[in-house]
């Protein structure tokens, strides 16, 4: 899917408020288009068109959680393991845009910044490594299991993976907003009654007749083993 001239405007200015660099091509006579963004993916998520706001963390974890859980290999980038931010004294040394989100880290700084529970990098970190832990450890989340998106408006982003075995399934279901969203069980295929649990929460399902209640940025990992 395309964007409009007038979506892609919008999508260049905010991540220009968010420190990001835009690199562009010349086209015939004195038009000229954007070809690429330069950001660090933590400092890009730290908003919505309306502007920067506190669920920056959430929206990085929400990406990673969609992206842990599709069909293929997830591929990481070491920067947004570690949340690293917006290298701007990098960029003005080299010249080049592409250094701002290619951070060189001393290994005592990283080292600090991760041993601190109240820092961005912990966080981060050990956010990212919970889900690849539960991931590694789903047969449903194969790169070739089944794969079916699910039809939950657009507020909600979901599919539904099954492993090669048919013996897991697993519904992963993300509240991509900023606002709490409304799930009801019913709407998504729950066979038998018992159970299914999200893997993430922990939380048991004893009724497929529950409404849930999505914060902003949640995934829910919807899984039931024989």
């Amino acid at each position: 899917m395309e964007l409009s001239d007038e979506e892609l405007s919008t999508l260049i200015t905010i991540l220009e408020t968010f420190g990001g660099r835009v690199s562009w091509r010349a086209l015939e006579g004195d038009e000229k288009r954007p070809y690429e963004v330069n950001i660090a993916l933590y400092d890009a998520l730290q908003g919505t068109v309306r502007g920067a706001d506190t669920w920056g963390l959430e929206r990085l974890v929400c990406a990673h959680s969609i992206m842990f859980a599709l069909e293929g290999i997830p591929g990481l980038y070491i920067h947004s393991l570690l949340g690293t931010r917006n290298d701007y004294q990098r960029v003005e040394h080299s010249g080049h845009s592409r250094c701002i989100n290619r951070h060189q880290w001393s290994l005592a700084a990283l080292e600090a910044e991760l041993a601190d529970p109240a820092s961005d990098h912990h966080q981060v970190l050990t956010r990212l490594q919970a889900l690849l832990r539960l991931r590694a450890a789903q047969p449903a989340f194969h790169p070739n299991a089944t794969q079916f998106t699910l039809q939950l408006g657009v507020s909600l982003f979901g599919f539904w993976r099954q492993s090669m075995d048919g013996k897991q399934s697993s519904f992963c279901i993300s509240n991509i907003t900023d606002q709490p969203q409304p799930l009801n069980l019913l709407d998504i295929n729950l066979v038998g009654n018992a159970g299914w649990r999200d893997l993430i929460g922990d939380e048991h399902y004893a009724s497929r007749e529950q409404q849930l209640l999505l914060q902003p940025y949640q995934t829910l990992w919807i899984s039931k083993l024989p």
